[in-house]
């Protein structure tokens, strides 16, 4: 029960909810708010942004050094004078029809495959593999002037390279290819074998190491070759025309001494033609080749051996090797040519026999 005062009226109910005060965010609390909001976001991204940043440059030298990344590089800063070409007769293939086929193809849908360069010892790049692109790049860019033309996409080789795995590089592209002859591959070896940072590796061992990814037959037909060239010089005009069984051939018969050697590079130098060429060698092979006239006195043996002073003698049919103390590489060539001839007018000398009337 209500109690009422003396004034009559009942006291002032005192008992009220009490609810929390609301306070709403103010235009420069909401910025406020919005601007830390917004500068902790930036921060995160910031921290992965760097942590990309720190993965790509790390995955970007890694490439650099192992020599994956592509460069635009003015033709004008590629020299080709350091490592010989691995192709013959470049005037012949800057002008042919694969060469203007190539430069269709370029001109048609750009550069599709780069170069492969490195810096030589002053400095300049020079050209490792691509000399078709480089060659096509620099006829086009003569032809129409265009800036496209101008540079090549090359990769740039980091580090100091082994000068053989240059040699190896230049020539392993062509060699899958198989778009060498034998000859020049043999010219490689060759080449290589004269160059002073490989001193100390010889034709045979070249052609191993060059072309060791290549079947043993293979490498025999190079060998050949290169005797081919070593033996005939500059007179053979048009090495990359020989074919390979004529000129396994005719290393045979010249490395077994059969034929006039001299008279074979008095021939083909007066050569005018591959054709020419070609009818030069087969008739060297046709007359080294005929059977030799038949002694009087025959013999079953196979072969026989003998001793003169301290050099050791051995003949067989259509060979006669001598072992000896001397060191036959050393002795001139015209010398040594010489010998051969005596040697030879001796036993022609011996079969035929002169009658002298009394």
């Amino acid at each position: 029960m209500t109690q009422k005062n003396k004034f009559g009226f009942a006291p002032i109910e005192t008992k009220s909810e009490i609810r929390p005060r609301e306070r709403a965010v103010g235009p420069m609390g909401a910025a406020v708010r919005e601007a830390a909001e917004s500068l902790t976001e930036a921060t995160e991204a910031k921290v992965e942004l760097r942590r990309r940043n720190a993965e790509d440059a790390k995955a970007f030298r890694a490439a650099s050094e192992e020599g994956r990344v592509l460069h635009a590089l003015p033709l004008v800063e590629i020299a080709t004078d350091d490592l010989p070409r691995d192709r013959l007769e470049l005037e012949a293939v800057a002008a042919s029809d694969a060469m203007e086929e190539l430069k269709t193809s370029i001109r048609a849908r750009g550069q599709k495959e780069p170069v492969e360069v490195y810096r030589g010892a002053d400095g300049r790049y020079q050209l490792k593999k691509g000399w078709r692109r480089l060659t096509a790049l620099g006829q086009l860019f003569d032809e129409t002037g265009e800036s496209r033309f101008a540079t090549v996409i090359a990769r740039v080789e980091q580090g100091e390279a082994d000068r053989l795995a240059r040699y190896i590089d230049m020539v392993e592209e062509n060699v899958v290819r198989e778009d060498l002859s034998f000859a020049e591959m043999a010219q490689v070896a060759i080449t290589a074998a004269a160059d002073p940072a490989l001193e100390g590796e010889d034709v045979e061992a070249l052609i191993k190491r060059l072309y060791g990814s290549l079947h043993k037959m293979k490498r025999s037909y190079i060998r050949s070759f290169a005797f081919l060239l070593d033996s005939l010089g500059s007179a053979l005009r048009y090495p990359r025309e020989v074919s390979r069984n004529l000129g396994v051939e005719v290393a045979r018969l010249l490395k077994s001494g059969q034929g006039d050697a001299e008279q074979l590079r008095r021939d083909l130098s007066q050569a005018a033609s591959p054709e020419d060429q070609a009818r030069i060698l087969a008739a060297f092979v046709a007359g080294a080749g005929k059977p030799a006239a038949s002694p009087r006195k025959t013999s079953k043996q196979e072969k026989y051996e003998f001793r003169v002073g301290q050099t050791k003698v051995t003949a067989r049919r259509g060979e006669c090797r001598i072992l000896g103390k001397q060191d036959y590489a050393s002795v001139p060539r015209d010398r040594l040519e010489r010998a051969i001839r005596a040697f030879e007018k001796a036993l022609e000398e011996e079969s035929n026999p002169r009658i002298t009337s009394l």
